[in-house]
């Protein structure tokens, strides 16, 4: 007969006698020891709402052009906006451009939920346990190194796809095109998918930390059952 069936009887008898004795039986039964599915269910679950409060703060707008997340320009863009400053059509081609990039941005980060939590799925007990009991960003550094190449190849057609909703692929093409037409100048990339993936991501993975940190010195933000669980055992370490 289980621990927790017994449990379950002791809990019938002595709720009609003994109030106290009661308390102890439901505490017994809350205290049990966490296996090896709740540990890693409960970090699971913790970089799902992390994932899921993460894309969904980072896809509304403004949620990387007027946030701490904005996606400025490649190091090399200062050059060719302030050379371009003087040309009809690019006298505010680094404003224009900031902007569609981190609109580009915004539109993809709605798309990465199921990205991400695909990824999360497939996380061992060993890795859910060593994140649980590891430094405050421990399951971002882990998500990170696991996945991130994968998710920079699922991501990035993606990026390139709001990119180009927003025409901020062509803007920015033209402008450098234009910019490599100015003699004697070093030759700029007009390629922005790479750059625009990465800061992209590098937000995301941001936000995310920020919500696992929540998660583990806020008891309040522990939202579910078993998050209270698990996470109970890291405060107790």
């Amino acid at each position: 007969m289980s621990r927790y069936f017994l449990l379950f009887l002791a809990t019938l008898v002595l709720s009609s006698c003994d109030p106290a004795a009661l308390q102890r039986t439901l505490e017994s039964l809350s205290d049990s020891p966490l296996s090896n599915e709740d540990i890693a269910n409960g970090l699971k679950q913790a970089l799902e709402i992390g994932i899921s409060k993460g894309s969904d703060a980072l896809s509304a707008r403004d949620g990387y052009y007027k946030s701490p997340y904005k996606i400025g320009l490649p190091p090399e863009a200062e050059k060719v906006a302030q050379k371009l400053r003087p040309i009809p059509g690019f006298s505010n081609v680094e404003e224009v451009i900031v902007e569609k990039i981190n609109r580009g941005a915004e539109d993809a980060a709605g798309k990465a939920k199921p990205i991400f939590v695909s990824a999360i799925r497939n996380m061992t007990f060993t890795d859910a346990l060593d994140i649980l009991m590891g430094d405050k960003d421990a399951a971002t550094k882990y998500l990170k190194s696991a996945t991130y190449d994968q998710l920079y190849n699922q991501f990035n057609p993606v990026i390139v796809e709001s990119l180009d909703k927003f025409n901020a692929r062509k803007y920015w093409a033209d402008a450098v095109n234009t910019y490599n037409k100015i003699p004697f100048v070093e030759k700029a990339n007009p390629d922005l998918d790479d750059y625009v993936t990465q800061q992209a991501l590098a937000g995301l993975f941001s936000k995310v930390q920020e919500e696992e940190l929540n998660i583990r010195t806020n008891i309040s933000a522990r939202t579910t059952a078993l998050l209270k669980k698990v996470f109970a055992k890291q405060d107790g370490q």
